[in-house]
């Protein structure tokens, strides 16, 4: 039988790729990444996607962050006899070890992946209200101080789009190469069993889809 993987929509393209990289006979579904604008719900929309999809799998693997849900996440993920991957918050799953060490140098990063930055404009300026109400930035993002871009592919178009959401905070912008990182290992780690998987990161010789206009 094979595996359901739910996942964050924010980590599903990559996940489809590194599936497919390995072989893996697993189903991937997607939960809307807009909920990371409303964590609240993002326990019920896993539990629902479980519920409905998990009947002739072996196994069921949540691909989600904490994300800000107060432990309600990793409840439902128990009371579903599923398996959640490890980390704080999806986008930490591409930096790894280096996330703790970039968020004590400033604690004040706003993170952007290749998802994130082709989406930018959707997700956090419409998603969150800004276009028609600026004088919420302050608000939301009064206290950041930089823009970490955790960089998966060499895609100059994601580069332009990274510097143009800096650009929009008034941010200086770091650019990190972090290929799949922490998040294909510990998928490796779950799926096959090995703890020994170490992928090294060449992004100049990944031959991975850009994307295209559609999310």
């Amino acid at each position: 039988m094979s595996d359901l993987i739910i996942a964050c929509g924010a980590l599903a393209r990559d996940i489809i790729t590194i599936r497919n990289k390995y072989g893996w006979d697993a189903q991937v579904l997607a939960v809307p990444a807009i909920l990371h604008n409303r964590p609240e719900q993002i326990p019920a929309a896993v539990q629902k996607r479980i519920q409905e999809s998990r009947q002739d799998h072996a196994r069921v693997i949540v691909v989600y962050g904490e994300c800000g849900t107060r432990g309600v996440l990793d409840h439902i993920v128990h009371d579903e006899d599923a398996i959640r991957i490890s980390g704080p918050h999806c986008y930490e799953q591409y930096a790894g070890e280096s996330f703790d060490k970039l968020m004590s140098e400033e604690p004040g990063t706003f993170f952007l992946t290749d998802f994130l930055a082709h989406a930018f404009e959707y997700y956090v300026v419409k998603g969150l209200g800004l276009d028609e109400h600026p004088e919420l930035m302050d608000d939301y993002f009064g206290e950041y101080t930089r823009v970490v871009y955790l960089q998966q592919r060499v895609d100059t178009n994601l580069v332009k789009s990274a510097e143009k959401a800096a650009k929009f905070f008034n941010l200086p912008l770091q650019i990190h190469p972090t290929g799949f990182g922490a998040l294909e290992d510990r998928l490796v780690e779950i799926i096959e069993g090995s703890e020994t998987h170490n992928p090294l990161i060449y992004l100049e010789r990944q031959e991975l889809p850009s994307y295209g206009n559609n999310l």
